[in-house]
């Protein structure tokens, strides 16, 4: 945990993971790893000014320690870092933004209970998603899920968005991602009845809610390939709960990898989605997490970070009534499936 001058020992940085080419974390005291072009590029489009960036920090750090003194969160420079950038360094939002951050442990305890690699190892194993080895031409990684891998009577759902959240997590290490952002590509082959009728509309709004208001990162585009016909019943639980902005990022290509290869290159895609990056690897990001263990032990597996900290209702979850609301509107949309279907 961090000390009051916000400095944490996260261990020696890495090299990049054999195989994989992604980025090692920044090391423990906090020095500037951005390439000239990404630091013009941060400065344009997130109002980074390299000159006043640790004055923003300690300004960050200032107001949580002034505001929300029993916060039991890091402090130190690359973490606060991440939610300055991801709010383009506004305080305000980047605090609220840290605050909903560990709202979510508190108000979903499914996920992030001893949340680590080893705890989703069988999701890992049967291929749901990775991150694509090379990044796109914008400097983007490239996470892949891939619904229809999962049946329902295999495991849980909430199994799926632990080992997303925690792909997250370790994507947004690096200050690369930080400032550009992510690309998600889900492929939707295989995806039948079973998969698409069972997260309920609550589960989408949590799960859209950490996305867009919980966690410090900025996805930049959504490319959906190979949906069914039921993927208009699915997107309708999801979309009520997207901002405009996010909404227009998702991408619907069908089957239509042409179309895919006008927003993502060939070069950097597997040969499954027509691309000459090889075939698609599910193995070599499940040892870069499995690797990990440790650094997630000591970030999830420790006592409630917001342990005597008062949050005002409307930063959690909506509760029984919500629930009660949500399964009315989804017993609705189970049948526009079931039409679909």
């Amino acid at each position: 945990m961090a000390d009051q001058n916000g400095h944490i020992d996260v261990g020696p940085p890495r090299e990049a993971v054999a195989g994989v080419g992604f980025p090692a974390p920044p090391p423990p005291i906090y020095a500037c790893t951005l390439t000239p072009e990404l630091v013009a590029k941060a400065r344009e489009e997130l109002q980074e000014k390299p000159e006043w960036r640790l004055r923003d920090v300690q300004a960050l750090r200032d107001m949580i320690l002034k505001e929300h003194p029993n916060l039991r969160t890091r402090l130190d420079d690359a973490f606060l870092l991440r939610f300055l950038r991801a709010r383009k360094f506004d305080y305000d939002r980047a605090l609220q933004l840290l605050l909903n951050y560990h709202a979510n442990r508190k108000a979903w305890p499914e996920v992030f209970q001893d949340l680590k690699p080893s705890t989703v190892k069988h999701v890992l194993d049967l291929g749901f998603l990775t991150v694509l080895p090379r990044p796109d031409p914008h400097g983007r990684y490239i996470l892949c899920l891939r619904p229809g891998k999962w049946k329902p009577n295999d495991y849980p759902f909430v199994d799926n968005i632990r080992a997303i959240y925690l792909t997250l997590e370790k994507l947004i290490q690096p200050e690369e991602t930080q400032v550009n952002g992510i690309v998600i590509l889900v492929d939707y082959g295989g995806v039948g009845l079973s998969q698409a009728s069972n997260p309920g509309p609550l589960l989408a709004k949590k799960v859209v809610g950490i996305l867009q208001d919980g966690f410090p990162i900025r996805i930049k585009a959504v490319n959906i390939i190979n949906e069914p016909r039921i993927f208009k019943g699915i997107f309708a639980i999801i979309k009520p709960f997207l901002k405009e902005k996010m909404a227009e990022r998702y991408v619907l290509h069908g089957s239509d990898l042409a179309s895919l290869h006008r927003v993502i290159p060939q070069s950097v895609l597997p040969q499954e989605y027509g691309g000459v990056a090889g075939r698609l690897d599910m193995s070599a990001w499940s040892r870069t997490l499995l690797e990990a263990e440790e650094e997630f032990v000591v970030e999830f597996c420790q006592p409630d970070p917001l342990e005597g900290v008062i949050l005002p209702d409307s930063m959690l979850f909506d509760g029984e009534q919500a629930g009660a609301h949500g399964e009315d509107s989804f017993r609705h949309l189970r049948s526009q499936l079931y039409y679909c279907y």
